[in-house]
């Protein structure tokens, strides 16, 4: 049986064997080493498969949305609510709806910041609370050349019993318009961005052109970036 030679390794304090033919253990370490990084990946790859997985939950829509300082969906029903119940309790608006139910019709909100909005969305809520106080009636402007579209139709294709088609010119007219707009200023450094959202909104006499509601609502929403740029 061949004898083992040990030579002290002086830099590291460490002691390598190598047979006396020349063989030494490194194919053997070697050997454990990719064994033992196979198994562990074997090990570890159905738990980080598990972990990247998706997983989709509903939340409240109506809960407070915190992900950045963009104008998001918790800014969108607050302004909303506000603007609302603002312009139903104003005491000339109070008593222009005590007679009757005012038609009206609500052009897009204007975005006057730097921020890619929907503000469809925003005109579309403001509208759908109004509605449904009772308080008025409205004419939907985005539906225009689709009304106008199917009259046409309906007058001229000869497809349509005359006596059953729509009459033209027998539309309600808007008595009142509400518009508005969003505006924002952004001030950031490399430590804090701070975004001050201003939300407009007026309600004008169509006849008059005088100017019968107005209000806005402030928005404030800073960030501060942590110590460790997390």
């Amino acid at each position: 049986m061949k004898g083992f030679l040990y030579q002290q390794n002086s830099s590291a304090g460490l002691i390598s064997g190598r047979d006396s033919g020349g063989r030494d253990d490194d194919g053997r370490d070697k050997y454990r080493i990719t064994t033992l990084m196979t198994l562990v990946i074997a090990l570890l790859t159905p738990m980080l498969l598990t972990s990247c997985a998706s997983k989709v939950q509903y939340g409240d829509a109506k809960s407070v949305e915190t992900v950045n300082t963009d104008f998001g969906s918790t800014d969108l029903q607050s302004t909303a609510t506000q603007m609302v119940e603002s312009l139903l309790t104003f005491p000339p608006v109070v008593a222009l709806t005590q007679s009757g139910r005012p038609v009206l019709f609500v052009d897009s909100i204007r975005n006057k910041t730097e921020e890619h909005i929907d503000t469809e969305s925003v005109t579309d809520t403001i509208v759908n609370k109004l509605l449904r106080s009772g308080k008025f009636q409205f004419v939907d402007m985005t539906a225009v050349a689709a009304v106008q579209s199917q009259l046409g139709y309906q007058g001229n294709s000869g497809l349509v019993n005359p006596s059953e088609a729509a009459k033209v010119g027998r539309q309600v007219g808007a008595k009142y318009m509400v518009y508005g707009n969003l505006s924002s200023i952004t001030k950031q450094n490399k430590k804090e961005k701070d975004v001050y959202y201003k939300f407009t909104l007026k309600m004008m006499g169509l006849e008059s052109g005088l100017l019968v509601w107005q209000d806005e609502k402030e928005i404030r929403k800073s960030v501060r970036r942590s110590t460790f740029g997390l």
